[in-house]
């Protein structure tokens, strides 16, 4: 199940909707927990209402994707994770959450890195993800949602990549699904669409950076922790 909150360089909703789009994902379930904000979205050519975060699902290819429309503070997105472990644990899905890292990075190849709780470290060594160069830490509804992992000693990954922090980042999702979804999740998802489309993906998703960034705290993130920090 690939998570995709919104945060630095809005990463892991450009993965998550580029997911549902290319595959064709189905939309399988509503997201109900009192964690999350009391509000409904509409979507373009529908009167139909929906919930903010929503499941996709591809049967194919076994794979989950965790659409939400808005930000969780962090401290809700601990109650969220609560709402739904036991679902994920019960029919054993490996969560797999996205954080930016926020840098001036060449736009063609940003670093990603992988961290895992439970056995997910088994998944990053299969795949080949690397390590990280650095100490660091995660933080906004990502860092919740693998601290929880952590405590609860269930399985999780958690993804990092360099990431615009000023802008959405379509390359930065781009290295996320090439990098890190494909090989974890076995799939093969065309990408080029991401980089020739960069400019219409920025403007779309810009209003949604912005209440973000004055938001700071519902951002993921992962930033380093500097020695002595």
């Amino acid at each position: 199940m690939v998570e995709g909150f919104p945060g630095v360089g809005l990463v892991g909703k450009i993965v998550v909707d580029h997911l549902i789009e290319e595959l064709g994902m189905v939309h399988y379930a509503n997201v109900h927990c009192e964690a999350l904000p009391p509000v409904t979205t509409y979507q373009p050519d529908s009167n139909e209402l929906m919930t903010p975060v929503r499941l996709y699902a591809d049967a194919e290819h076994d794979l989950l994707a965790l659409q939400s429309d808005v930000p969780i503070n962090p401290q809700a997105a601990t109650a969220f994770a609560d709402c739904l472990t036991d679902w994920t644990v019960s029919e054993s899905i490996l969560p797999i959450y996205i954080s930016g890292l926020p840098r001036q990075v060449d736009e063609a190849d940003p670093e990603l890195y992988g961290v895992s709780a439970g056995g997910g470290i088994e998944w990053l060594s299969a795949a080949g993800i690397d390590t990280p160069t650095e100490r660091g830490i995660v933080s906004g509804p990502t860092g919740a949602l693998l601290a929880h992992a952590l405590d609860t000693e269930t399985t999780a990954v958690g993804l990092i990549v360099e990431s615009d922090p000023q802008f959405p980042d379509p390359a930065a999702a781009r290295a996320v699904i090439e990098r890190g979804i494909e090989p974890i999740a076995g799939v093969d998802i065309e990408t080029a669409d991401l980089t020739e489309r960069a400019g219409e993906i920025k403007a779309a998703r810009k209003q949604l950076l912005k209440r973000i960034q004055q938001a700071s705290e519902e951002s993921s993130r992962a930033e380093p922790i500097r020695m002595y920090q």
